[in-house]
């Protein structure tokens, strides 16, 4: 399985990065939504995008909505990974397409909760 692990802040990447490669997928970094899309156009399709609010280029919600709009993407899971936690900016990122959020900080096990929810957990790897 893939991922694409999109945020601005190195560490965050490195994390999330980290712990979905531990969990056997080939990862892909992207420093912002612009980048991300570069890297879906240079031919890395993932089946999981993790996806930062707050970046500079373009943001997250910004990604997700583009991400929708292109038929070739639609089959890309897409999951908030941020900091922005009110009710009304849940609403808004799913509507606009995520599948998923996950509001920062978390643990490795609330990741992995998420990834078996949309069944995105690799074969053999707990919940």
């Amino acid at each position: 399985m893939r991922a694409l692990v999109i945020d601005d802040s190195r560490a965050m990447r490195r994390i999330v990065g980290g712990i979905l490669g531990g969990l056997g997928y080939e990862v892909a970094q992207a420093g912002d939504g612009r980048e991300a899309l570069d890297v879906l156009g240079g031919g890395f399709v993932p089946d999981l995008a993790t996806v930062d609010w707050n970046m500079p280029v373009m943001d997250g919600l910004q990604f997700v909505s583009a991400v929708r709009a292109n038929p070739a993407w639609r089959s890309v899971t897409l999951m908030m990974v941020t900091t922005e936690s009110e009710h009304g900016q849940i609403v808004r990122a799913l509507a606009a397409g995520a599948h998923e959020y996950l509001i920062k900080p978390f643990t490795a096990d609330a990741l992995e909760t998420k990834l078996s929810l949309l069944g995105l957990l690799p074969a053999g790897e707990p919940a």
